[in-house]
């Protein structure tokens, strides 16, 4: 898969892939207008939007409802060095929800590719060229 982060002005930085545009920006108080999620904010909803559609995926395959499904993810940082030190998702489901699948559906949850990544995490390199 290939990328292409381009300028947009002020703070606005995109990423453009497979006819889809990814739109960010800073918050005032960091240069930008606050027009789209930070880069940072994006990496974090893709941890949960991504357990999300592994849960919706198991949900669906059994037939079980979806109304009142949802994921909660709560983001654990340190401040002394600004890095999340842990992230945990529950997943929340109405009241007559079969109980028996809750194990299930965490299962289907702990299969999200983004937290497959964080758990072995590729390398990463950045370089520099001209071009014409």
């Amino acid at each position: 898969m290939k990328l292409e982060i381009t300028f947009q002005g002020g703070a606005q930085v995109d990423a453009a892939f497979a006819g889809f545009r990814v739109h960010t920006d800073q918050p005032p108080e960091d240069g930008g207008e606050g027009a789209a999620p930070t880069p940072f904010a994006h990496f974090l909803a893709s941890m949960g939007t991504c357990a999300g559609a592994y849960v919706l995926s198991y949900l669906r395959k059994k037939n079980l409802p979806t109304q009142g499904v949802r994921l909660v993810q709560r983001v654990h940082g340190n401040r002394q060095t600004g890095m999340v030190e842990a992230m945990d998702i529950e997943i929340l489901v109405p009241e007559d929800f079969p109980k028996k699948y809750l194990p299930a559906l965490v299962r289907s949850a702990e299969l999200c590719s983004v937290k497959k990544h964080l758990e072995h995490p590729p390398s990463v390199s950045v370089s520099a060229k001209a071009v014409a």
